[in-house]
């Protein structure tokens, strides 16, 4: 069963890099935890590496300047790799075909325009990517609901199964169900991939806890000096995005209960009910290596 820990210190000697969640354990979208900083700055002062891992479908860059804006100081990350990477890397090379469909709020507009340096010869050398109508696609790329704060699922159900009924594979830039948004729960574009399937649709997934998103993670971490499996730890509140993406990749997980699943552990969000814990990864049936409520 899983092993509660205090703190990332009490764990770090074993590990020479982190990947880390975002949303839940670094922050809560609208304001870091200054106890999740500390922890990660300590990290990196001992020597070792922090990759921020999150499922946001936005390039890096959009979620450097968030981060940025939120005043996450630069000193607690070594860089980031995003859902949205591993999604415009899948795009850019047809996963979709070259004619796609557009579900996305305006903020999600970078996606088709902002690549990192590792990803930018891959668009030169592919044909160029072109947005049309439903009717004239050839796949449907979603990054998420036009108005997370104010729609559902539900409101896409007729544009969905029209896309279906086309026979239009979706490219989902995050597979995240929901998130939390300070004190509000969010649907996200996995929501609206979880109802194309259940209308009969094909949706492919490029995040957490999906394989293409740790081989870039792996990737950058090769850049910047790399590590083992056995001495990578994955930090995240995703029961099945985070913990169940580090376990199909055998590397070690630590589990943030405070996060999503918070009221599933006890009253007390930062010290979870052992009891509690265990019942629940039982049920769930994925177990991490380490559980904390909140990182610290």
């Amino acid at each position: 069963m899983t092993e509660i820990v205090a703190s990332l210190a009490d764990i770090s000697a074993q590990y020479d890099a982190v990947f880390c969640d975002l949303w839940g354990c670094l922050h809560n979208g609208v304001a870091p935890f200054p106890a999740a900083v500390a922890a990660l700055q300590a990290f990196r002062a001992k020597g070792g590496r922090v990759i921020l891992l999150t499922n946001a479908p936005r390039p890096k860059a959009s979620i450097i300047r968030q981060l940025d804006k939120m005043d996450v100081p630069r000193d607690a990350w070594d860089d980031v790799v995003t859902s949205g990477d591993a999604a415009q890397y899948a795009m850019l090379t047809g996963a979709v075909g070259h004619k796609v469909h557009f579900i996305g709020a305006a903020k999600d507009e970078s996606f088709f325009t902002d690549f990192a340096p590792d990803l930018q010869a891959v668009a030169a050398a592919n044909p160029p990517i072109s947005r049309v109508a439903v009717k004239d696609a050839q796949g449907l790329v979603v990054t998420g609901l036009v108005d997370d704060l104010t729609e559902t699922p539900d409101d896409y159900r007729s544009a969905l199964l029209l896309a279906k009924n086309l026979n239009l594979p979706m490219l989902c830039a995050n597979p995240d169900i929901i998130v939390h948004f300070g004190d509000k729960l969010l649907y996200c574009a996995g929501a609206l991939a979880k109802l194309y399937e259940e209308l009969g649709g094909t949706a492919l997934y490029f995040g957490k806890p999906h394989p293409p998103i740790y081989d870039l993670a792996r990737r950058r971490l090769t850049a910047l000096g790399g590590a083992e499996d056995a001495r990578i730890l994955c930090i995240g509140d995703g029961i099945h995005t985070d913990v169940q993406g580090a376990i199909g990749e055998s590397l070690d997980a630590l589990f943030v209960t405070g996060g999503i699943a918070f009221e599933s552990f006890g009253a007390d969000s930062h010290n979870p009910n052992k009891d509690l814990l265990d019942a629940w990864l039982q049920e769930t049936m994925l177990s991490p290596i380490y559980s904390i409520g909140h990182l610290r």
